[in-house]
């Protein structure tokens, strides 16, 4: 069944997967933003301590993309055609590290260790 579900997501097997894909690509050139810039270090913890072990020019590079893609969106503009074929939107540079992360995770669940981060309200 899991491969079943593979396959149907996976854009080089499914011909509306490659739909989604190229879509998704061509909204996110628009603004200059990559695919791992859509996470939300807000909703899930995991993401934000994968945010604070990258590197600071990662994550710097990536609060420049967040900010150029508000700005464009607010004045209602897309980037110029030139700069759009230059991004890569599909060029992961948070996956590696969250992966890491929840697996790191998982591993102190399992030890019956306590979190490295709780969740408190403010």
């Amino acid at each position: 069944m899991a491969s079943f579900l593979q396959s149907f997501i996976d854009p080089r097997k499914n011909w509306f997967a490659a739909q989604h894909m190229k879509s998704l690509s061509k909204r996110l050139r628009k603004y200059g933003l990559r695919y791992d810039d859509l996470y939300d270090p807000y909703y899930d913890l995991d993401i934000k301590e994968a945010l604070n072990r990258l590197p600071r020019e990662i994550v710097d590079a990536r609060n420049q993309r967040l900010k150029r893609a508000m700005d464009l969106s607010m004045k209602h503009e897309y980037l110029p055609d030139d700069l759009q074929a230059m991004q890569t939107p599909f060029r992961s540079y948070l996956q590696d590290m969250l992966t890491l992360v929840k697996k790191e995770r998982g591993e102190r669940e399992a030890l019956g260790a306590l979190p490295l981060y709780q969740r408190t309200i403010p």
